[in-house]
């Protein structure tokens, strides 16, 4: 999943997901909290992988991830591709109407504007670039 879609939040807590996202993410897929202060959206297919990997963890690793799973949200996609996104991932997000969705491969983030602004001009920069394709054997 590529790109960085600008959408707003509507007043019920909606959120449009691009028709490009939409293809890969499926129509239903899982929302959670991450490692940022943004939300992680993940097909059902690679939500069930994650389940499968977490299930062979020792127990203290599966408490770990507990908050992941604790925190999730299946999202079903209405008649206009819009998710309804419950209050406590909007606010751990700190998603109050302008966010950013970005694909990131085989997930998808949803930031507040203003701070992925922010860390996008932080990350994209040619010496951040040029470590990522090294690290790809690029």
């Amino acid at each position: 999943m590529t790109g960085i879609y600008e959408h707003t939040i509507d007043a019920k807590g909606r959120l449009f997901i691009p028709a490009k996202l939409r293809q890969d993410l499926g129509e239903t897929f899982y929302v959670t909290i991450s490692s940022e202060p943004c939300l992680s959206a993940y097909s059902a297919e690679t939500w069930e992988k994650m389940k499968e990997k977490v299930s062979t963890m020792s127990r203290l690793e599966q408490k770990l991830a507990r908050p992941i799973f604790a925190h999730a949200a299946k999202c079903e996609l209405d008649a206009q591709g819009r998710i309804l996104l419950p209050q406590k991932l909007r606010d751990f997000a700190n998603l109050k109407k302008d966010v950013a969705i970005v694909g990131i491969g085989n997930s998808v983030e949803i930031w507040d504007k203003a701070a992925w602004d922010e860390v996008d001009a932080k990350e994209t920069t040619p010496e951040n670039i040029a470590k990522v394709f090294m690290e790809l054997d690029f």
